[in-house]
C-alpha cells in the first residue's frame, strides 16, 4: 500500500485550453500543490507550453498526461489541435523518469474513485447497492467518452472514441438537424451535435429552420468572444439560444443513454 505522497506533473490536454499542475498523491487523496490553465491554440505544440510551465519549478520525476485524442502506444495525435506527443520523447526532453499518456476521459473514470459525496450531484438516483460497470460522458471542445468495467473486485478504466459514433436522430426536427448538418460535414457524430461546436450548429441550425435572425446584440456578444458561451448565456434573454440549449441538453441525455446500454453501465454514469 502507498504510505507516502508521490508528485506527479499532470495535465488535462484539450482542444480549447490545457491545465498543468504539480500534485501530490497519496492513495486516491490528491493535492494540487500548483495549477495554471493555458489557451491550446496560443501554442503550435505541447512541448512549448510544458517548457513555459516548468520555468523556475523543479521539475517532479513522474509525469501523467490526458490528452483529448486516441492513444496508441506511447504517442497520440490530438483530434481537435495539431499536436503529435510522445511520452518518449517528452521523458528525454524534460528528463522525466516516467511518462504516461491516457486518454483524457480515461483519466477522468480513473479519478472517480478520489470524488466524494460532496462532488457529486445526483441527477437520477439508482439503486444503493448497484454494482457494475460504470461510464463516463463529457461535452467540452469535443464529446470524449470512457468506461469502467468490474473486474470482481475493483474498476479498470478504458477509453473510447464514441463521441465520433454517427448521430442518430428521433424525431422530425433531429433529422431535419441531421441533413442540414450533413450537407456541410457529410458524416455527422455525435460529437457535431454534442460539444461547444455543437452548441453552435444547434443554434445556426434552429434560426434557419425557424427562420429567425440573430439579434444585433447577439452578434455582437458571439463575435467577442466563447461562441457557445454566449449562445448559452443568452438563453434567458432570446427565445432561439433557449431552444438551442434545451436540444443540446435533450441530445447530451440522449447519448448518455446510449452509452449506458453500450457499457451496460449499471454502477452508474457520470457527466
Amino acid at each position: 500500500m502507498q504510505t507516502e505522497a508521490i508528485k506527479v506533473l499532470s495535465a488535462d490536454i484539450g482542444g480549447t485550453k490545457t491545465r498543468l499542475a504539480i500534485v501530490n498523491v497519496q492513495g486516491i487523496q490528491v493535492d494540487i500543490e500548483h495549477e495554471v490553465s493555458f489557451a491550446s491554440g496560443n501554442y503550435d505544440k505541447f512541448e512549448t507550453l510544458l517548457a513555459e510551465f516548468l520555468v523556475g519549478i523543479d521539475t517532479p520525476r513522474r509525469a501523467s498526461f490526458g490528452v483529448a485524442g486516441p492513444v496508441q502506444g506511447r504517442a497520440v495525435q490530438t483530434t481537435n489541435l495539431p499536436w503529435r506527443i510522445d511520452a518518449d520523447a517528452l521523458q528525454r526532453q524534460f528528463g522525466f523518469a516516467r511518462c504516461t499518456l491516457l486518454n483524457d476521459l480515461e483519466a477522468t473514470a480513473c479519478g472517480l474513485p478520489a470524488l466524494g459525496a460532496d462532488d457529486l450531484l445526483t441527477l437520477q438516483a439508482g439503486a444503493a447497492d448497484a454494482i457494475g460497470n460504470r461510464a463516463v460522458i463529457a461535452a467540452g471542445t469535443g464529446l470524449g467518452e470512457a468506461g469502467l468495467y468490474w473486474d470482481g473486485v475493483q474498476y479498470q478504466p478504458f477509453a473510447t472514441e464514441g463521441g465520433h459514433a454517427s448521430f442518430a436522430p428521433s424525431n422530425t426536427l433531429e433529422f431535419s438537424l441531421l441533413c442540414h448538418l450533413q450537407q456541410q460535414f457529410g458524416h455527422v457524430s455525435w460529437e457535431r451535435v454534442v460539444s461547444g461546436m455543437g452548441i453552435v450548429s444547434l443554434h445556426e441550425f434552429l434560426c434557419e429552420y425557424r427562420g429567425k435572425a440573430t439579434p444585433e446584440w447577439l452578434t455582437c456578444e458571439i463575435h467577442s468572444g466563447d461562441v457557445a458561451a454566449a449562445i448559452s448565456a443568452a438563453a434567458g434573454r432570446d427565445e432561439i439560444c433557449a431552444q438551442t440549449m434545451q436540444l443540446f441538453v435533450r441530445l447530451y441525455g440522449a447519448e448518455a443513454g446510449n452509452l449506458a446500454l453500450k457499457t451496460m453501465s449499471r454502477g452508474g454514469i457520470y457527466l
